[in-house]
C-alpha cells in the first residue's frame, strides 16, 4: 500500500528573521519613546517630526552598521577556528581521530565501526576539518553575503520600524492628538509585530504580543513623564 512521503517542514531564515526582529523591535520603540517625550515637551509637529527623522536616520545607519561588524566578526571567527582546525589535522592527527572518534562515539555509533568510520572521514582533508568545525566546535561556515544582508535588513526594519509612531505627526497638526493617533497605531503594531514574531520564534505567539506591547508602552510612558516633568 503506497504511503505518503514525510515531508519535514524546519524554518532555515533564522538569521533573517532575527535581523528583522531586531530592527524593527528598536524602530519601532526609540522613536515611539522619543516622539512621545518631545510631545510632552514642545507645541509644534513639525519639531517632533525633523528629530524623529533624524532619529531614524542615525538608529539605522548605527544598528545596520552594528549588524555588519557582527556578522564579519562571526565570519572572521570562523576562519580563524577553520585555520586552527587544518592546522592540528596537519601536526597532530592522531589526536584529531581521537576526538572524531569520541564524538562519534557520544552519538552512539558501536565501537567496532569507530575505527572504520574515522578512517573514512580522515581519508579527505577538507570533510574531515568540515567534521570538526561543525561536531566539535558546533560551527557552520556563514554566508559570504552574510555581513551585507544583515546590514540592510536591519537598517531598513529600523526605518520601517521608526515610521509608524512618526506617521500620524505628518498629517494631525495638534501635537496630542497626533501623539494619541500616535500610540494608538503604534501599540497595535508592536502587538501585530509580536504575534508575528512568537510565531517564527516560540510556542507561544500571543505572550510574545503582550510583552512586546508593554516594553514599548513603557517606554514611550517613562520618555513623556520625564519630559513632560523637566518641561
Amino acid at each position: 500500500m503506497p504511503q505518503t512521503p514525510h515531508v519535514e517542514k524546519h524554518f532555515t531564515s533564522s538569521e533573517t528573521i532575527r535581523d528583522i526582529v531586531i530592527g524593527m523591535s528598536d524602530g519601532l520603540t526609540v522613536p515611539f519613546a522619543l516622539a512621545a517625550g518631545l510631545s510632552g515637551a514642545v507645541e509644534a509637529t513639525g519639531i517632533i517630526i525633523t528629530a524623529g527623522l533624524a532619529e531614524v536616520a542615525a538608529g539605522a545607519i548605527a544598528m545596520g552598521l552594528g549588524g555588519y561588524l557582527a556578522a564579519r566578526t562571526d565570519a572572521e571567527h570562523f576562519a580563524s577556528e577553520r585555520a586552527r582546525e587544518e592546522k592540528e589535522t596537519e601536526m597532530r592527527p592522531e589526536a584529531e581521530a581521537a576526538e572524531v572518534a569520541a564524538v562519534l562515539r557520544s552519538y552512539g555509533l558501536e565501537e567496532d565501526k569507530v575505527v572504520a568510520v574515522v578512517n573514512s572521514i580522515r581519508a579527505d582533508k577538507k570533510r574531515w576539518v568540515d567534521f570538526m568545525m561543525r561536531f566539535e566546535l558546533g560551527l557552520e561556515e556563514p554566508d559570504q553575503k552574510r555581513a551585507r544582508n544583515s546590514a540592510l535588513t536591519i537598517a531598513l526594519s529600523y526605518i520601517a520600524g521608526g515610521m509608524v509612531p512618526l506617521a500620524p505627526y505628518f498629517f494631525i497638526r495638534s501635537v496630542y492628538s497626533a501623539l494619541f493617533a500616535s500610540v494608538g497605531v503604534t501599540l497595535l503594531a508592536l502587538l501585530v509585530f509580536g504575534y508575528v514574531k512568537g510565531r517564527f520564534t516560540t510556542a507561544k505567539p500571543f505572550r510574545s504580543a503582550w510583552q512586546t506591547g508593554v516594553v514599548g508602552g513603557l517606554a514611550a510612558t517613562a520618555a513623556f513623564v520625564i519630559a513632560k516633568a523637566i518641561g
